[in-house]
């Protein structure tokens, strides 16, 4: 099984800019969308064998996420309770056989730090969400989570240290959900790989000097991780500030 996930900043902007030809050329079984920026009855991309399961957000062209699937999935849930974020779209999950799938797109904080504390009751409120949902089966958790964990998941980690997506605050939360029985697959696989991006500023020409952010995650279940073949990075695919992602089930 394949599962793709990308942050596309508007997939009606991404559709301009080769989504569909990626989609196409992929094929893949899962199909995640994030900061998809437009309601169901405003994406003409409905490609054939897939159902589409959309979560726009209240605030029309503003946030939103998408899940495109071959295979049909057991339920589906929209939001994790909290009206907040749910008016904003962020989460879907999917039930499948063996797993559950949650496609998320995680609220950036802001540059003034602004929404931090925010960002903290989603961080909690969805450490809990995703826990509960383990109970019954596994959990694959991907998408936009709009922090850079470590040193080696940032360009310049030094300077850095304290803006959005860098705080100390976020970067603990993630490793909070990763003490608590989760895998970060990428990193997991390729413990000392650097300079293997998700996010480039459109500024300075930041894409093509890499200098970048690994912000992008499929993040699963201790125990579901033998089933993981190889989680990539589609870094050359653009379209996007983000590039796609992709997890290999075995």
């Amino acid at each position: 099984m394949k599962i793709i996930s990308w942050n596309v900043a508007g997939i009606r902007a991404c559709l301009k800019k080769g989504f569909a030809e990626f989609f196409n050329d992929i094929k893949a079984d899962i199909f995640c969308v994030q900061e998809a920026k437009a309601l169901k009855e405003q994406i003409e991309f409905l490609p054939d064998g897939y159902e589409l399961y959309a979560y726009p957000a209240v605030r029309k062209g503003y946030s939103g996420t998408l899940i495109y699937t071959k295979v049909k999935p057991i339920s589906v849930k929209y939001g994790i309770g909290e009206k907040e974020f749910d008016d904003e779209g962020r989460n879907i999950t999917l039930e499948f056989e063996k797993f559950y799938l949650v496609n998320c797109y995680v609220p950036n904080v802001k540059r003034s730090l602004e929404r931090l504390d925010s960002r903290m009751h989603y961080e909690e409120l969805f450490l809990a969400y995703v826990k509960n949902l383990e109970k019954t089966k596994p959990v694959i958790i991907c998408g936009d989570l709009n922090v850079a964990h470590e040193e080696i998941d940032i360009k310049n980690a030094k300077a850095n240290i304290g803006n959005a997506g860098f705080t100390y605050e976020e970067r603990a939360k993630m490793t909070e959900l990763l003490k608590n029985g989760f895998i970060d697959t990428f990193r997991y696989l390729y413990p000392n790989q650097q300079d293997t991006y998700t996010w480039w500023s459109y500024i300075n020409n930041a894409r093509a000097r890499n200098i970048g952010w690994r912000i992008d995650y499929f993040i699963i279940s201790k125990d579901f991780m033998n089933q993981v073949k190889d989680s990539i990075i589609y870094k050359e695919i653009l379209g996007s500030d983000h590039c796609p992602i992709g997890l290999i089930l075995k």
